[in-house]
């Protein structure tokens, strides 16, 4: 058996090995990139050998170079790039949420490619505002009198709570302390927003006298927080927005709303449950809302504050808005995507998230019946893929016990195991994500887009080809 020692004396050197693989290599790969990748690639055996990962190396020159190669190959690709989402979560935060329509992705082609009336108006030939692109469209679609556009629905938190509690106090009910991804949670923005946080209420119930009670001269700000990301059950109660909104006009005091993920369409006709949308919230009187743009909104990543005139006016004014304001390209697919609300017949179809969360189950089966056909029919498929029933999700915090009836593609992964197959998967050119459930891999077909499907069927024709030779 090989010693650490042998092994690590057997590495390559990089001087040795780098002439080979540069005449191998397209000429168009930087050299300092090919000396990092195989350093690199060499660093790695280096620490396995140590931790005891490794008892051999590879045994030929030939072998070696095609690890080089493979790793070069990796460090020459965009780190961004290109999934297939078979795992049937339309809103995946991971997987960079929600997707752009054709309108969308023009705007940002002009947007990169041409210069921009991005701050100059071309009425007057004077500089301008970036906000007055999409205030006077956000205002329209959900009766604000004024609105603002940030970098993501936290940082909108941030702002508004800094604007309007800086060094005084916010009341919020235990209830609706909620965490977001990434382990980041309301009383955390608070606490860096400069808000004193006053809880109130127990965790399952709030009642308006909570709220009253703790009203005095340092209080600045009521904030309700709506749970979109879980739900507790039972005996509950919270506060309804109009009573919230009485008792702030009562003491002059703001009522704020963050929404989460806000939607401008009840999509419960669709199947899915009543989320309260901006417009309702707007209408019931709240002074603020804040929520997301690339959530149930289908748009780019942004976080959008809406409502009375001159508390937006004061928000604007805050100096932290310019670190957190958005870019031309924020801009240019946000206009599109709330321009498609002027007609929600047509938002359905044109934004590729209400497209998903919309689709009907019996054309998701149709996509499916139709890639078998393409892999060769039952025979072919059968006992390895098979198209069964399941269950999609929504994603992005939203709605988090509601599945979608889906259908998908059902692979039996055979000896290799679930768990390798998957990572194979991982690894190719335009990797494929789905989800293992039961040692078997599920590829959810409700967000399979057409265009993933000729890929698609290459590798799950290439899965097929490899269960054959078995």
């Amino acid at each position: 058996m090989n010693t650490k020692n042998t092994l690590l004396r057997n590495l390559p050197k990089v001087d040795r090995v780098l002439d080979d693989i540069v005449h191998s290599q397209n000429s168009s790969v930087p050299l300092s990139l090919i000396k990092s990748a195989i350093r690199e690639e060499i660093e790695s055996f280096r620490e396995h050998i140590l931790s005891g990962d490794i008892s051999e190396l590879p045994s030929t020159s030939n072998e070696w170079n095609r690890l080089f190669e493979n790793a070069i190959k990796r460090k020459n690709s965009l780190n961004l790039r290109r999934v297939i989402n078979g795992t049937g979560i339309v809103i995946h935060t991971n997987l960079g949420r929600s997707l752009l329509g054709e309108a969308s992705i023009t705007a940002l082609q002009t947007a990169g490619a041409c210069f921009t009336n991005l701050e100059f108006d071309l009425s007057t030939g004077k500089r301008g505002s970036r906000y007055s692109l999409v205030e006077d469209i956000i205002c329209d679609l959900t009766g604000a009198e004024a609105a603002l556009v940030v970098n993501n629905n936290a940082a909108a938190v941030l702002l508004a709570l800094n604007t309007l509690s800086y060094n005084r106090e916010t009341i919020v009910s235990r209830g609706q302390l909620v965490e977001i991804g990434g382990s980041f949670r309301i009383p955390d923005v608070m606490s860096r927003s400069g808000a004193r946080m006053i809880e109130v209420g127990a965790t399952n119930r709030t009642h308006l006298f909570d709220y009253e009670n703790s009203i005095h001269e340092e209080t600045a700000l009521l904030l309700k927080v709506h749970t979109s990301n879980f739900r507790v059950i039972g005996f509950t109660s919270e506060v309804p927005v109009p009573d919230m909104v009485s008792l702030g006009k009562k003491h002059n005091i703001p009522v704020m709303e963050d929404l989460g993920s806000g939607s401008l369409i009840d999509l419960s006709p669709w199947g899915l449950p009543k989320e309260p949308t901006v417009q309702e919230i707007v209408k019931d009187g709240v002074d603020v809302v804040t929520f997301s743009g690339d959530k149930l909104l289908g748009g780019p990543q942004a976080g959008i504050i809406v409502g009375k005139k001159d508390i937006i006016s004061q928000i604007k004014k805050n100096p932290m808005n310019r670190a957190l304001r958005i870019d031309k390209f924020t801009l240019a697919s946000l206009e599109t995507v709330l321009r498609e609300y002027y007609n929600l017949d047509t938002a359905l179809h044109s934004i590729p998230t209400l497209a998903m969360l919309t689709a009907d189950p019996e054309k998701v089966k149709k996509k499916g019946q139709r890639i078998l056909r393409r892999l060769g029919g039952g025979v072919k498929c059968k006992g390895t893929i098979a198209l069964q029933a399941t269950t999609s999700r929504v994603g992005g915090g939203a709605m988090p016990e509601y599945g979608l009836e889906s259908w998908a593609l059902v692979l039996t992964p055979g000896e290799k195991g679930a768990n390798v197959l998957e990572k194979s998967f991982r690894n190719l050119d335009v990797p494929l994500i789905l989800r293992i459930e039961n040692e078997k891999m599920i590829v959810d077909l409700r967000t399979i887009l057409e265009q993933d499907i000729p890929l698609l069927i290459d590798i799950l024709g290439q899965f097929l080809q490899q269960r054959i030779e078995k």
